[in-house]
């Protein structure tokens, strides 16, 4: 592809992501797969500059609005060129030139604007602390709060490509035999300096490089989303339960830790997303697991099976404010219908309903990929007030090894402290005999 059509492909693809209401990374996978006909290097200088147009989405739109220009993708992909990239307007007008595959011609105005962006830099001094952060007005006080003097550090962090992490099958495979692949490869792979299971490729590379993919023999799984798994601490032979299992990341993690032996449950009330789970348990060639549907938190599945599990963990549904470096749309789209009181209550259901299947002496891992206390250690602190048979198992005991945690007792993991997603668990233990059920 020239490079004018690599942009006018940027700003298809830009305003696809800005009409639908999926997640970006969703839109993205259903546009490659329609794209086959493109190469690696024009996919990956494609989807770099979506992702810089998301990253920087609230500063470039002030620019826009500072010039009385709409703020739309073709706009914006123009202010980024300009303030992002460094181009001149001449450079930008030669792109922009209305040939075949190329984005229309400037109009006057546009040309306007590139005249007064040129020079300029992407932060101004006049932007509120919103916009120069990008970070949505609903979020900026809990996490200001929340890092005090690291707030602005974390904020940069969360601006920053994150790398490609892997996780080793080990049923299939070992990290040593996937180091050597890759670097066979070409490719600059490292194990991770906390998982165990993990490695890390700096960059973003094409996933059909990745042989191992299509195998089962690695998955793709940030560092932190690992250690949540590790927690669990689930043993062969033992009666397991990934309560919100999603598309089953975690669930893969677990099974793989059990070599196949006992039983996990990996449930979620949705179902497509279970499906995928099950297809992902059997291209890993985990055989000790099954997918469960369930109606809502309070599933009658759960009444039936109270106090039957060794391990429980509870990935719960959160405002994501962890994966914002990885997900850079997520930041702009609020979570949930009630906002965040609403989305913590929803937590506080969905923990209190899966804490019943926890046998005596059981371990419950609760987790989350936000930064944001009131999802994490106030929603821990709520479930202990409410239900006293468990007591918190402190990270030293639970995994001695993470001895970089911020948080003393629990996992809490930032991007700046650690460069991995944002996440936070909980291990707890029921230390009394399940409470009395009533009627759900």
């Amino acid at each position: 592809m020239t490079p004018a059509a690599r942009l006018q492909a940027t700003l298809d693809l830009s305003s696809a992501v800005e009409n639908d209401a999926r997640p970006a990374d969703a839109v993205t996978a259903a546009w490659v797969r329609t794209r086959r006909h493109l190469d690696d290097r024009d996919k990956g200088a494609i989807l770099e500059r979506l992702h810089a147009l998301l990253r920087h989405r609230a500063r470039l739109g002030w620019w826009l609005v500072r010039h009385g220009q709409e703020d739309d993708p073709r706009k914006r992909l123009l202010a980024w060129l300009t303030l992002g990239e460094g181009r001149t307007p001449v450079e930008v007008a030669r792109l922009f030139a209305g040939a075949k595959g190329a984005p229309a011609a400037l109009t006057d105005g546009e040309g306007a604007l590139l005249a007064a962006l040129k020079g300029c830099t992407i932060v101004h001094p006049a932007m509120p602390d919103a916009m120069r952060l990008e970070c949505p007005p609903w979020a900026i006080e809990p996490l200001r709060r929340r890092f005090g003097a690291a707030f602005e550090a974390e904020m940069a962090a969360l601006l920053t490509p994150p790398p490609l992490d892997l996780r080793v099958n080990p049923i299939q495979t070992t990290r040593e035999a996937v180091l050597a692949e890759l670097k066979g490869l070409g490719l600059p792979a490292e194990p991770t300096k906390l998982s165990p299971d993990g490695v890390r490729l700096p960059e973003r590379v094409a996933l059909a490089r990745l042989p191992g993919l299509k195998t089962g023999a690695i998955e793709i799984q940030d560092e932190g989303s690992q250690l949540v798994a590790s927690l669990v601490d689930a043993r062969p032979g033992e009666r397991v339960v990934d309560f919100c299992a999603g598309a089953g990341g975690k669930t893969l993690a677990i099974a793989a830790r059990m070599r196949n032996k006992g039983h996990v449950v990996a449930c979620d009330v949705n179902e497509a997303r279970l499906k995928r789970c099950a297809e992902r348990l059997r291209a890993a060639g985990l055989h000790n697991a099954e997918t469960r549907l369930l109606a809502g938190e309070t599933d009658r599945w759960v009444k039936r099976h109270k106090g039957g599990f060794d391990r429980v963990l509870v990935d719960a549904p959160c405002s994501g404010t962890g994966t914002w470096r990885r997900n850079p749309d997520a930041r702009w789209r609020a979570p949930e219908d009630e906002g965040l009181a609403g989305l913590v209550a929803l937590q506080g259901r969905i923990l209190a309903s899966a804490a019943r299947l926890v046998r005596p002496g059981g371990r419950l891992v609760y987790a989350t990929c936000s930064l944001l206390p009131e999802e994490n250690e106030q929603q821990v602190a709520a479930f202990l007030a409410a239900h006293p048979a468990f007591a918190v198992v402190p990270l030293r005991e639970a995994a001695p090894q993470l001895t970089t945690s911020a948080h003393p007792d629990h996992l809490s993991l930032t991007p700046a402290r650690h460069d991995t997603d944002g996440f936070f668990a909980a291990v707890l233990r029921r230390e009394g005999p399940p409470e009395p059920v009533a009627e759900d």
